[in-house]
């Protein structure tokens, strides 16, 4: 199954679970920032900034059926369908953009990084990106799962497939590390989330500065 059609089709179920830390944004972002949400999903992060005050806020996500229900269920936020690839917004147009557990959804290194390289276009210089996602976790079910899919379609270490079909990543740090060398670390913090599907996994969090 293409991503694009799980997070159609799960669209109107799944409840994110993994926690924003607001509190630590909150430190680093005014609440008149432009903030832009990549992969937004229902707005679920948006509508936790907007609670908190912060005003200029915008979501993109290439799953209609979660633009849908955020419009639904939070209709003072702006939601957007965004297609794949280039973000619909002016080069240094924006103070922070989150990323929250999208790089999940991501299975190859280069689509990865070409996306970090469109956020820090779209990134002031000295604008903050937060990241939140999952981590390698060395239990014997995703060890299984992991080292199945490298098998049968190679790829890096950590790519999995879900019971529905979605192909989904979970990351070694030093992969991270990598992946966002071009800014200046402010926070790193390793986690244990509750995944949408009940299990626990390791994560992190991670707020880095545009150089």
């Amino acid at each position: 199954m293409k991503q694009h059609d799980y997070w159609n089709q799960v669209a109107a179920t799944k409840q994110f679970t993994t926690p924003f830390q607001a509190d630590v944004f909150a430190q680093y972002v005014e609440p008149s920032a432009q903030i832009l949400d990549v992969g937004c999903g229902y707005g679920r992060t948006l509508h936790q900034l907007a609670t908190a005050g912060f005003t200029n806020l915008l979501g993109v996500d290439f799953a209609e059926e979660m633009i849908q229900r955020g419009q639904n269920q939070y209709p003072d936020l702006d939601l957007r369908v965004m297609a794949p690839g280039v973000l619909p917004l002016a080069t240094a147009s924006c103070d922070a953009v989150i990323l929250f557990a999208v790089l999940t959804c991501i299975a190859n290194d280069q689509e990865q990084e070409q996306l970090i390289a469109e956020i820090q276009r779209v990134l002031k210089p000295g604008g903050i990106l937060y990241v939140n996602d999952f981590l390698l976790n060395s239990d014997a079910r995703n060890q299984q799962r992991y080292q199945q899919y490298k098998s049968q379609h190679g790829g890096p270490y950590g790519v999995f497939e879900l019971p529905e079909g979605a192909v989904c990543r979970h990351h070694d740090p030093q992969w991270i590390k990598h992946l966002l060398h071009s800014f200046t670390q402010l926070e790193y913090h390793p986690l244990t989330f509750t995944t949408m599907n009940g299990h626990q996994s390791n994560g992190f969090y991670y707020l880095g500065r545009n150089k």
